[in-house]
């Protein structure tokens, strides 16, 4: 399998009146087409700063992160964010979705800023929203829809534009079990079926279970353990 996503090295130091705050410090993983990674780890032990670097939305203090064989740091300020349209989608503990859109102009979003073809774009969004079982709900808006069904939004627009890699932090907190469950059986499907590499930080076992492989972090740092 190829390697989709490598980190190497990684830390993240936060510059405070305080002093300064280590996030993370020390941590390297390679992640390959269609395996799954899940984080693990208390609250403040360094998840969503790690996934934050490898999503290339913060940039490390220290180490590198390489993304379909690029080194992120080497990109300036545009051509990081054509990579991030093109081969990077991320999925939010708390949706990220814009409330005055509904559910199918929310996924077209990274369609529109890669210039798709109208109906090309068209096509794709209603392909994504049926696999997330929601093409009756494409003309609501995220206040008419619940919990579950907003985060399956987001995970249609993570996906819609076809991305090599797919980062989810904490993607299941906000919801019940039963919709926590789903998004799971979404999240491994779309990896198996689509050979997405991915990186999902998460308090839930049930995703633990299902990974290809579990990295813990404690303090920022991986635990050997």
């Amino acid at each position: 399998m190829s390697v989709v996503l490598e980190g190497q090295g990684l830390g993240r130091v936060y510059r405070t009146p305080a002093g300064d705050v280590v996030g993370c410090e020390g941590v390297s993983l390679t992640v390959a087409a269609g395996e799954l990674v899940v984080v693990m780890g208390a609250s403040g032990a360094g998840k969503s700063t790690l996934l934050s670097m490898l999503s290339t939305l913060d940039r490390p203090t220290s180490g590198r992160v390489l993304v379909a064989g690029q080194d992120v740091a080497a990109l300036d300020e545009r051509r990081l964010a054509e990579l991030r349209r093109r081969d990077v989608g991320i999925v939010f503990q708390d949706f990220a979705l814009l409330d005055d859109l509904t559910a199918q102009e929310n996924v077209e979003l990274p369609l529109r800023l890669l210039e798709v073809d109208p109906a090309e774009r068209d096509r794709r969004v209603a392909e994504v929203l049926a696999q997330v079982s929601l093409a009756d709900q494409a003309a609501q808006r995220p206040e008419e829809l619940s919990g579950g069904q907003r985060q399956r939004v987001g995970i249609a627009r993570a996906l819609v534009a076809g991305p090599s890699l797919l980062i989810a932090d904490e993607p299941t907190a906000q919801l019940d079990s039963g919709n926590a469950a789903l998004v799971l059986d979404l999240i491994h499907e779309a990896v198996r079926s689509r050979s997405l590499a991915a990186v999902v930080a998460t308090h839930d076992p049930a995703f633990a279970e299902r990974a290809d492989r579990v990295i813990v972090l404690r303090d920022g740092r991986v635990d050997p353990r």
